[in-house]
């Protein structure tokens, strides 16, 4: 959700260098393969040196060698892509789950960046607001899998890299002012905002 610009680049640079290999070789699936590796050991290297966590930038170099091992293990360019269909189906099931649980994941992103820790919890109307709008989110993910699946079992490379790029940044981007929207909304009126949540009074006792 927060990585922006940066973290559409790295999600969608090592899979259009791994259909532009695969394409250039001759649908070979050593040669999609390479160029990936050597696109996000590239994007790897250029994140360092700005600055960016070690931790985050091997995630992402991590998980580009797994799907690559994953589709030379099988044999099938198309497996490439399964690690990050099977990581939109992880993601769906969260979201959905968090929301269930009370503990809607908007709400642990948004509290975390603003320093609330739990403290939004306590407040009924942001609970409720956070809530919808991590279906919102939840969405995203499911659409994704809607769009996928159908291409991946088609065997659909070149279609599966398309999808992705147009499924990063630009749904990321739709479903936070959407999700924005729908938490603003669900406040009611007089409440002070996401930075200020407001406790429920707790009932005074009656007289002895």
């Amino acid at each position: 959700m927060l990585g922006g610009r940066r973290g559409a680049i790295d999600a969608t640079l090592p899979p259009v260098a791994f259909a532009a290999g695969w394409l250039l070789g001759d649908e070979s699936l050593w040669a999609g393969v390479l160029a990936a590796v050597v696109t996000a050991s590239g994007v790897a290297l250029w994140r360092l040196r700005r600055g960016d966590r070690p931790r985050s930038v091997l995630i992402g170099l991590l998980a580009v060698c797994v799907a690559a091992l994953i589709a030379l293990r099988t044999g099938r360019a198309t497996d490439f892509f399964l690690l990050q269909l099977l990581s939109n189906a992880a993601s769906a099931l969260a979201w959905a789950v968090s929301v269930v649980l009370r503990w809607p994941l908007l709400g642990v992103v948004v509290g975390a960046a603003l320093g609330q820790r739990g403290r939004w919890r306590r407040d009924p109307a942001l609970l409720r607001a956070y809530g919808r709008g991590s279906w919102i989110w939840t969405a995203t993910y499911v659409l994704r899998l809607a769009v996928f699946v159908p291409l991946y079992l088609g065997g659909q490379v070149v279609a599966l890299v398309v999808a992705r790029v147009a499924l990063t940044w630009p749904l990321v981007a739709a479903a936070l002012a959407v999700s924005w929207v729908v938490v603003r909304r669900s406040l009611p009126a007089g409440h002070p905002g996401l930075r200020h949540p407001v406790a429920p009074v707790a009932p005074q006792p009656g007289p002895t």
